[in-house]
């Protein structure tokens, strides 16, 4: 059975830079496929789930 579908904001902390991705909700966390921002930055994210 497939998990509901989510829409998430990533904001990066290093460089402000923000995006707007539907993920889907696994195990408690939320899987986006998002690896890193275009500062390259890989670790410092503030993630908020929004109402869809």
């Amino acid at each position: 059975m497939n998990s509901p579908r989510v829409k998430v904001a990533i904001r990066c902390r290093a460089c402000g830079e923000k995006f707007v991705l539907r993920g889907r909700r696994e195990k408690g966390q939320i899987d986006t496929g998002f690896k890193q921002c275009i500062c390259n930055n890989t670790l410092d994210f503030e993630i908020e789930e929004l109402a869809l």
